[in-house]
């Protein structure tokens, strides 16, 4: 890590891992070079591409430290440069975990690499596959002739032999970074919403040290050149919750919380009470209540069963004291739950209907809010879809225009599938959570 590499700028070695579709191991193999830097010694900070919370769970275990998402959308070109800078200043390594393949959305993640100037690694899935690998390599790089194209690395290679294949067939000048064997003790689990959470994980260590053994041996293993951040300065945030506690469910049933939304909260001043009503913890004292996203539907008789924070959290919202409850969290609040296996859960009550599972997805996408308290913007992905008899206060909409999620309010109770991010706009989340 040094700096001042020009005015009030921070450089780093860096590198965006990306692929040519989803599910070519990107995930795994920015996992495993944060593990082989971090077990190095090296300061490792990884960021992910769009609004995942899985992957980020899965790199903070390797890399030792929290995990941001930039996104140009969800989470605008200012944020992404004002943590990106403040990793440069702090690391010895950024890793940048691209999302779905390297072209697809608007933005893309070669918008982002590009944007940011971040040497593009390829991951490209190798199996079944011989010269083909070089048309897949050549056209990563050339789609686009801005982009910052460093290389490639093939996955899932059946042999040496067939190692000696693909990079035979690169096109000449490109840097060949090395092959991965395929190895299922390696691979990361996963379920219906994507891998499964690091902490249901029990041997992801390990699994990470095998990718890590694995990575060892290519070129992937070097630190790549350093990349100069420009110094972008974060939004001003008045301590508007100063005193107020939020109670935080967060546990195998409520696990997605993005890092940046804890910031914003902290900023704002707000003190946090986490709790678990999945080990059957009651509600805490607390001005406000956060449930977020996660899998109620997976844990639906431990959270029903928590007599104390059915209770409390009924006895808190009947008292005109904020809650807001995002995907899973509005799940939880619906009268009924019906899951995969089309068991019906009863669950808190607080809004009318149920909430089904469904085999396809029933949504994706960013989204943008013109909430009462301010505009926010957020990402939704569900596989479930809610029959209530409740009329939405209104509905977010997608960044071309286009109808959105149902957002929810009783009182002082917002709910909707939308996940929130906290740092569009300050402002608007403390009056969502205020007095």
């Amino acid at each position: 890590m040094t700096t001042g590499t020009e005015s009030g700028a921070a450089s780093c070695p860096a590198l965006f891992v990306a692929a040519p579709a989803s599910g070519q191991g990107k995930t795994t193999v920015t996992a495993a070079l944060a593990r082989l830097h971090s077990r190095q010694g090296r300061r490792v900070r990884v960021f992910k591409c769009g609004p995942d919370f899985l992957d980020p769970q899965i790199h903070a275990v390797a890399s030792g430290a929290p995990v941001y998402n930039v996104d140009l959308g969800m989470c605008g070109e200012a944020d992404g440069a004002s943590r990106l800078h403040r990793a440069a200043a702090d690391a010895d390594l950024i890793l940048v975990e691209g999302v779905m393949g390297l072209f697809d959305g608007a933005p893309s993640g070669a918008d982002i690499a590009r944007r940011f100037g971040l040497p593009v690694l390829a991951v490209i899935d190798a199996r079944a596959m011989a010269q083909t690998f070089g048309a897949i390599a050549y056209g990563l790089a050339h789609y686009e002739a801005d982009l910052p194209f460093s290389g490639v690395l093939a996955n899932h290679v059946g042999s040496a032999r067939h190692a000696e294949m693909l990079r035979a067939a690169l096109p000449e000048g490109m840097r060949w970074y090395g092959a991965i064997a395929r190895d299922p003790q390696a691979a990361l689990p996963e379920r219906h919403l994507g891998l499964l959470q690091a902490a249901e994980i029990d041997d992801l260590v390990a699994r990470l040290d095998r990718m890590a053994d694995a990575l060892a041996a290519t070129g992937a293993a070097g630190l790549p050149p350093p990349v100069a951040f420009r110094a972008v300065p974060g939004p001003e945030v008045a301590p508007a919750l100063a005193g107020r506690t939020i109670a935080i469910a967060r546990d195998a049933a409520y696990g997605f919380i993005y890092p940046a939304n804890l910031d914003t909260l902290r900023a704002l001043g707000a003190t946090f009470a986490f709790f678990s009503p999945l080990a059957g913890e009651p509600l805490p004292a607390c001005d406000a209540v956060w449930l977020p996203g996660g899998y109620p539907e997976l844990h639906a008789p431990a959270i029903a069963g928590n007599a104390a924070f059915v209770r409390d959290l009924r006895a808190h919202a009947a008292a005109g004291k904020p809650v807001l409850a995002e995907c899973g969290g509005m799940m939880s609040l619906f009268e009924e739950v019906v899951d995969k296996a089309g068991q019906t859960h009863a669950f808190v009550g607080l809004l009318p209907g149920r909430a089904v599972m469904h085999p396809r997805l029933a949504a994706l996408g960013m989204q943008v809010a013109e909430l009462p308290e301010g505009r926010l913007t957020g990402h939704t992905f569900h596989y479930s879809k809610s029959d209530t008899s409740l009329q939405p206060l209104l509905r977010a909409q997608t960044p071309d225009g286009r109808e959105g999620e149902a957002i929810y309010r009783r009182d002082r109770l917002t709910a909707s599938y939308v996940h929130f991010y906290f740092p569009s706009n300050p402002a608007a989340v403390a009056r969502l959570f205020g007095a």
